[in-house]
Order: C-alpha cells, then sequence, then structure tokens
C-alpha cells in the first residue's frame, strides 16, 4: 500500500526537513490548466500534491476555494473527470504522490468499490474525505485499502484526546492536522495554540504529523517546520492562478511553490 507516498514520507523524515504538499482545486482555472500545474509543482520540489475534488457543499473550505470549485463544477467537472485527469497525469509520466481531498457525497454517488477501483487504476495514492468522521469509515477504508490506496484522517484542534487516538490509529501514511476550528483560507498569522494541539497529537502517534489550513508564506511553512513534519498550502496557491495571466498560470504555481521551499 502507498508506496509512492509512503516513499516521499520516508525522504522527508530521513532528510530531517518540511515536508510540502500543495493543494491545487481540479478545473481550476480549467481543467487543461491542472496538468500544466501539477507538472509545475512537481518541477518544483513539492513531496506531493493534493487535488481537490469539486463539490458544491464543501463544508471544510473557505471563500477561495469553494469559488474555485464553484467555477470548476460550471465547466462540467465531476468525480469521473477527476479521475481520468489523474490517468493523464499519470501517462504523462507524472510520479508525485497524489492525494484526493473529497466529499463523501460524490463518492457514494459513484460507489465505493468502483470510486476505489478507478482511483487507484488512474493513480491516486491517498484520499482525505473531511466529512466522513473515523468511525464511519470502515466501507471506505476496506475498499480502498483492497485497492492498495490510503484514507488519512483530519484533526481539528477541538478534537478531544478520545478522537485524537482514534484518528491516528485510522490514519495512513500521516496525520492531517487543521491549524483551526474553522474553514480554509489564507491567514497572516498561525494559531498561537498550534504547538500544543501538535504536541497532543504527537503523543498518540509516530505517523509523520501534516499541518494545513491557513498556511500562506514560507514563515508559515517554517513555523510548522519546527513542531509538525508537512505543510500543506491551499487557498494561498490558489489566489496565485486566480491572478495569473493566461498562459503564465503553470508558472506562476512553480515560482510560488519553489519560494516556499527554498
Amino acid at each position: 500500500m502507498l508506496t509512492r507516498l509512503q516513499n516521499s514520507l520516508d525522504k522527508i523524515l530521513l532528510e530531517k526537513r518540511t515536508g510540502l504538499i500543495p493543494y491545487v482545486t481540479i478545473g481550476f482555472p480549467r481543467l487543461e490548466d491542472t496538468l500544466q500545474i501539477v507538472k509545475s509543482i512537481e518541477e518544483a520540489g513539492a513531496d506531493a500534491v493534493e487535488l481537490g475534488v469539486p463539490y458544491c457543499d464543501p463544508v471544510a473550505d473557505g471563500p477561495t476555494i469553494q469559488a474555485s470549485s464553484y467555477k470548476a463544477l460550471s465547466q462540467g467537472i465531476t468525480t469521473t473527470a477527476c479521475i481520468n485527469l489523474v490517468g493523464e497525469l499519470r501517462q504523462s509520466g507524472i510520479e508525485i504522490p497524489i492525494i484526493f481531498m473529497g466529499y463523501f457525497n460524490p463518492i457514494l454517488s459513484y460507489g465505493i468499490e468502483s470510486y476505489a477501483e478507478d482511483c487507484a487504476n488512474a493513480g491516486v495514492d491517498a484520499v482525505i474525505v473531511p466529512d466522513l468522521p473515523p468511525d464511519e469509515s470502515d466501507e471506505l477504508r476496506e475498499a480502498l485499502h483492497a485497492n492498495g490506496l490510503g484514507l488519512i484522517s483530519l484533526l481539528a484542534p477541538t478534537s478531544p484526546n478520545e478522537r485524537i487516538a482514534l484518528g491516528v490509529r485510522m490514519s495512513d501514511g500521516f496525520v492531517y492536522c487543521v491549524s483551526i476550528a474553522g474553514v480554509t483560507g489564507a491567514r497572516s498569522e498561525l494559531p498561537k495554540d498550534l504547538n500544543s494541539f501538535i504536541a497532543r497529537v504527537r503523543s498518540y502517534t509516530t505517523l509523520p504529523i501534516a499541518v494545513g489550513f491557513g498556511i500562506a508564506e514560507k514563515k508559515h511553512v517554517q513555523a510548522v517546520g519546527a513542531i509538525a513534519d508537512i505543510a500543506i498550502v491551499g487557498s494561498a496557491l490558489i489566489n496565485v492562478l486566480d491572478s495569473a495571466n493566461e498562459g503564465e498560470i503553470s508558472e506562476a504555481a512553480k515560482t510560488f511553490v519553489s519560494s516556499l521551499i527554498s
């Protein structure tokens, strides 16, 4: 299971550096742009890429990612189109680990078994489902595991210790810690209680810990690296893509991601 992703995680820990996972909404600004953006992210040196599957009711997403999902949906982007895109990425030689971030209703509508099988065949490595609690995820987890994919748990600062223990036990590859009790969005500063939250999670697991929601600048990535293992950057990158001129989108993505690593 998780060979591509696990190799990347092992490399982060071996090199004792902060890993970086950028987030991109599939189909934003256009589906053909996503192909080039992911290629640029890989060339910039990111450790994995999180691909957002657009959904009409994204409860964990702030205004920036909601707007990108709306634009993608208005262009007819479907779950099938997202899976097919991953197949195109793999066929083009992209080797970076790919993590789907998507909501449960589209997966259920697609069919859990079919979803897991088709994602695996396309080249997805793991899945994050923000609105699926760990203790209600057995059916999806079993289907993903049967096809060599992982299911990554989300934990929030408001998670009591028993939920943290459950979440880390049922997470594959790494644990995704949400920095705030809220939705995604670029912010100027990280929460003051982030250190204590990560310390609580660390006491329950030896898995790498990723921090997302609000990571927007290199100083944030560095701050995350002091207490966790991986920084996840979403809304700030979407803003960069949104403001880039046509024909310069993939280069803007590469420049931004590189600036967070260098």
